[in-house]
C-alpha cells in the first residue's frame, strides 16, 4: 500500500503552489497600478477643480462637488436631472427660509461647521434634504426636530433622518406620497484611497472565497439534480416497461422457458403445433 504522494499527486501539489506564486506577484503589480493611477486621477481632478474654480467662482460651497460643479447632494434629489433647475442649494438658515418661507421648525438646524442643504418641489410636497458633517451633528439634531414635531403635530410635514441627511417633506396632501418620496433619497458616500488601497488583497481574496464557493454549491446542485432526474427516467422507464412486457405475457397461452426458441420436446408440455402452420411437402 502507498502510503506517500503519488507522483501526480506531487505535481498538481507543485503547479498549484507555483499558480498561487504568480497569482499573487499579479495581485501586488496590481495594488501598485491601481495606486499610482488613483494618485494620476486625483491629481488630474484636483487640477481640473482648480481650473474650473478659477474660470467659474461658486457663490456656494459645499462639502462635496461632482465632477460637474455640482454639489453632491443636489444629485441625491430624486429625478435630479429634471430638477436641478428647481432646485435651491443654501448653506444658511436665511437663504433656507427665502426658498421655503417661514418654517419655525428649519431654526431648529445649525448651518455651523459645513451644514449645508438642497429644496426642490414635488406633486408629493416640497422636498428638504439637510446634510450634517458627521452622525452625531445629524442625531443631536433628529432629537430636537423630533420633539418639536411631536409637541407641535402638523400633518402636512413628513420628517425622516437616513445617514447624516435629515429630510423634511413641507405641505404635502398625502402623506404616504411624501414617505414615498423621501424613500427615492438614498444617503450614499464614496470612500477613495489617495494611495493603495491596503484592504484590496483582502476584498480580492474573500470574492475568490465567494465565487469558488458559489461554483461548488451550483455544482453540487447540479449532481444532486441529475441523480435525481435519472432516477425517475430509471422508475418511469422500468414501470414502463414492466408493463409491456406484463401485456406480452398475458397474451401468451402456455409459459415458455425457450423464450419462443425452438426446443425438444421432451417433458410433453410443449402444445402440438397446428397442423395449418406446417409447410406443406
Amino acid at each position: 500500500m502507498l502510503t506517500g504522494p503519488t507522483p501526480i499527486t506531487s505535481m498538481l501539489e507543485s503547479k498549484f503552489r507555483l499558480w498561487c506564486l504568480i497569482f499573487q506577484r499579479e495581485m501586488l503589480e496590481m495594488k501598485r497600478f491601481a495606486g499610482h493611477l488613483s494618485l494620476l486621477l486625483w491629481m488630474t481632478t484636483l487640477i481640473a477643480a482648480s481650473v474650473g474654480a478659477q474660470n467659474h467662482p461658486q457663490k456656494v460651497k459645499s462639502q462635496e462637488i461632482s465632477d460637474d460643479g455640482l454639489p453632491v447632494i443636489v444629485k441625491h434629489l430624486p429625478d435630479w436631472e429634471s430638477k436641478q433647475h428647481d432646485a435651491s442649494f443654501v448653506t444658511n438658515g436665511i437663504d433656507l427660509s427665502k426658498a421655503l418661507g417661514d418654517r419655525p421648525v428649519l431654526n431648529l438646524i445649525d448651518f455651523a461647521d459645513g451644514t449645508e442643504a438642497v429644496t426642490a418641489p414635488y406633486p408629493a410636497g416640497k422636498l428638504v434634504i439637510v446634510e450634517f458633517t458627521n452622525p452625531q451633528a445629524s442625531i443631536d439634531a433628529d432629537n430636537t426636530i423630533q420633539t418639536y414635531l411631536a409637541q407641535n403635530a402638523d400633518a402636512g410635514t413628513v420628517y425622516r433622518r437616513t445617514g447624516n441627511y435629515n429630510i423634511f417633506v413641507f405641505d404635502s396632501p398625502d402623506p404616504i406620497a411624501a414617505a414615498n418620496l423621501i424613500d427615492q433619497v438614498k444617503y450614499e458616500k464614496n470612500v477613495q484611497w489617495l494611495g493603495e488601497d491596503p484592504f484590496m488583497f483582502h476584498n480580492l481574496e474573500r470574492r475568490f472565497v465567494n465565487t469558488t464557493a458559489d461554483i461548488f454549491v451550483s455544482t453540487v446542485e447540479w449532481i444532486v439534480l441529475g441523480i435525481g432526474i435519472a432516477l425517475l427516467l430509471g422508475v418511469i422507464l422500468g414501470y414502463l416497461f414492466f408493463q409491456f412486457r406484463e401485456r406480452q405475457r398475458l397474451t401468451m397461452n402456455e409459459f415458455s422457458d425457450a423464450g419462443g426458441m425452438v426446443r425438444l420436446n421432451l417433458d410433453g408440455l410443449t402444445s402440438d403445433l397446428a397442423p395449418e402452420k406446417l409447410l406443406s411437402k
